[in-house]
Order: C-alpha cells, then structure tokens, then sequence
C-alpha cells in the first residue's frame, strides 16, 4: 500500500522490534516513508515492568534503531512480560504496588538516560487484577510518568476495555491523567464477549471508544493520534477513513469548545 507514497496520513507508527535487523526491503520501505512522514516507534516487548535490570541486549538495539531513523515518538506498553529468562509473548498488568512503582520509576529513568529523550508509557488492556494493588491503576500510571518525567501515551481503547472488565468508570480514568503528559493517543476496536472485553484491534473504532475520544480530546487538546486495525484489515482506504473520522472529531471537540 506504500509503493506510491504514504497517501494521506500525516505520520505513521511502526513496532520497534520488526525493525532490529539492520537491512532488508523493511528498511528501505521504511526509509522512503521517513523520508515523507515523521514516524512514531512503538515497542512491545521491553517488558519495563520486569523484576530485575533492563536487558541490555534489548536496549543496544532499540538504540541502533532510535538513532538510525530519529522518530518523533519511542513509546513501548507499562506492563512486565518475562521471569528468569523466560518471555510470555504478552502485556501483562502489573500490580500497583510501591515497590512496583519504584521498579518502573528506576528503570525509566535509566533508558531515558541511554536514549537522551524521553519516552511514553501506554496503558495496556487487562482481564485480571492483583489482590496486592493498592493504587489505582490511572494513579500508577500518573505517578510513573510524574516520578520518572515520561510521557503517556493514552490508549482509549484500552481504557474501556479494561473499565468494562473491572467495572470502573473511563470517564474516572481519563479525567485522573495529567494532560501535561499525554504525547499520543491510540484508538482501535475490541471484541465483547458479554462476560469479558478482549483488546482484538479488530474492525472499526467502536461507539464507546469514540464517545470516550470525545472526551479526552475536550480534556487534552490535539494530541497525535493512531487507528489500530491489527487484525482482518480492509483496504487501505477504509483504515485511512477511520483517521479521518478521529480528525473530524477532534475538529468538532475542538471548534465548538
């Protein structure tokens, strides 16, 4: 879809990981488009939330990367996903704990120092909570951006999904965040199963996901903002008119406030 130019979208996002190798036809695609568009680089499996230090072996490449392409945006997800060596292939929800704040906070700082920027956190999905949590989890993710002095980059598909398996209020979650923080949104769809919301980032932006975009753009302004459409994507012209979508509303939140 990207032979004759990236078309009308003002930037892109690419997973940080599908790009560690040094060379390919992925790399020269993505240069052609860099050299069009500002890109945005998201990571899926820097597993800040994980006992133990940064793995080193991982952050020597996201470095590699960062300073080949200087994106816009380094953001990955505030979530653990391996233990002694071994990697679930997941983002999974941390407990909101002291001690797992002072962990993130840490280890934060210390990639920031590496990269020589800051980076945003995104909220990830969850279908389980920890009996140990004392916070809650926008208060977690607040303190870890204001402790660390990161951003945030809100996902508010992930909020709903999350509000509607825990039964909490997204309006409490969003209108909790500083917009201060807040670099980058993603919107996508999810799957609702009755007895559990899965973050499918399949189909269309669903209602609930653009009444809550409504509001966090009332709250927070223009904010880069990122369709996610992950799996059984349309024409690209169909993604492109949910990015419209998203930019008519903001247009209208923003005009009429």
């Amino acid at each position: 879809m990207l032979e004759h130019g990236v078309g009308d979208v003002d930037w892109l996002e690419i997973v940080s990981e599908n790009f560690f190798a040094p060379g390919g036809r992925p790399w020269a695609v993505l240069e052609r488009v860099r050299a069009e568009r500002p890109v945005a680089v998201h990571g899926v499996s820097l597993c800040i939330g994980d006992a133990g230090p940064l793995r080193e072996d991982y952050v020597a490449r996201l470095l590699r990367l960062v300073a080949r392409l200087e994106p816009a945006i380094v953001s990955d997800h505030l979530c653990w996903g391996g233990l002694d060596g071994a990697y679930a292939h997941d983002l999974l929800p941390l407990p909101y704990t002291e001690e797992a704040l002072a962990l993130v906070v840490d280890k934060v700082r210390a990639l920031q120092d590496r990269l020589g920027r800051r980076i945003l956190l995104e909220n990830v999905s969850s279908y389980l909570t920890f009996a140990a949590s004392t916070l809650s989890e926008w208060d977690f993710l607040g303190e870890v951006a204001r402790r660390a002095d990161c951003g945030i980059l809100l996902d508010v598909n992930n909020v709903v999904v999350s509000a509607k398996n825990h039964g909490f209020a997204p309006e409490t979650y969003v209108d909790a965040i500083d917009p201060g923080r807040v670099g980058q949104l993603h919107l996508a769809g999810h799957t609702d199963h009755g007895h559990v919301v899965i973050d499918s980032h399949i189909g269309p932006v669903p209602a609930s996901v653009w009444a809550l975009y409504r509001r966090v753009v009332a709250r927070m302004g223009r904010v880069p903002t990122l369709v996610e459409w992950d799996e059984q994507v349309p024409a690209y012209e169909r993604v492109v008119a949910e990015r419209a979508r998203a930019a008519e509303i903001e247009a209208e939140v923003l005009d009429h406030g």
